[in-house]
């Protein structure tokens, strides 16, 4: 059952947007109610400039008030609603906020992946982004499932939507990236089991993702 919602919440979102998933799967986490519009990020409604200073999506309207920016959406979803996926301990806490900031500098390594045109390209962020996921491997708690142990955490939604493209990609093409017993293929393992990841996108999610990439020249999906 969703709990009492003491606002109302209009999460406003591009489809394949992977910073709007995040707060997507977070509310699904803790069951509350909230509304989803969708917008065409090439061709906006001036509505939506209105409230969203930086032109970007996610924007969560919370009654007549509007939050943008993932992680600040993120966080004000665990402030007001349970069950609180933080860390309780303020040093565990900025750890992980730390890396859940290290976490969108990997969406966009992993972004200059997809829309590389050609095989220098694509070869070079791809190792980019092996060098980052190499390093956040190396901090997750190493028995897992999730990055810090047994518990899921805000962090692991800030991760999912990074896995879930990463799993779409080495369909196409192999990555070389969440291999089969590493530690990392675990934890996207478990995440993408989570009916709040696969039910945080579109049912033709896989389908839009590959021809929005597609038709920028993506190399990795051709």
């Amino acid at each position: 059952m969703n709990q009492t919602n003491p606002h109302k919440l209009e999460l406003i979102s591009f489809k394949i947007c992977p910073y709007v998933q995040r707060s997507v799967i977070a509310l699904k986490q803790k069951n509350v109610d909230f509304d989803l519009t969708y917008v065409d990020l090439a061709d906006l409604p001036d509505w939506f400039h209105e409230i969203s200073p930086l032109g970007k999506v996610p924007v969560l309207k919370v009654d007549d008030t509007a939050i943008f920016e993932s992680a600040v959406i993120s966080e004000f979803l665990d402030e007001t609603y349970a069950p609180p996926l933080h860390p309780a301990a303020a040093l565990t806490r900025a750890h992980h906020r730390a890396w859940i900031e290290f976490g969108s500098e990997l969406i966009g390594t992993q972004f200059r992946m997809l829309i590389a045109d050609n095989e220098a390209a694509y070869e070079e962020s791809l190792q980019a982004l092996k060098d980052g996921l190499a390093k956040l491997e190396a901090a997750a708690d190493p028995q897992g499932p999730y990055f810090s142990g047994s518990a899921l955490a805000l962090i692991d939604t800030a991760y999912a939507p990074l896995f879930m493209r990463l799993a779409i990609v080495n369909k196409q093409r192999d990555t070389g990236i969440l291999k089969p017993g590493s530690r990392l293929a675990a934890w996207a393992d478990a995440l993408l089991a989570l009916e709040s990841v696969q039910q945080s996108v579109v049912d033709d999610f896989e389908a839009l993702f590959t021809q929005f990439f597609r038709a920028k020249g993506s190399f990795v999906l051709s």
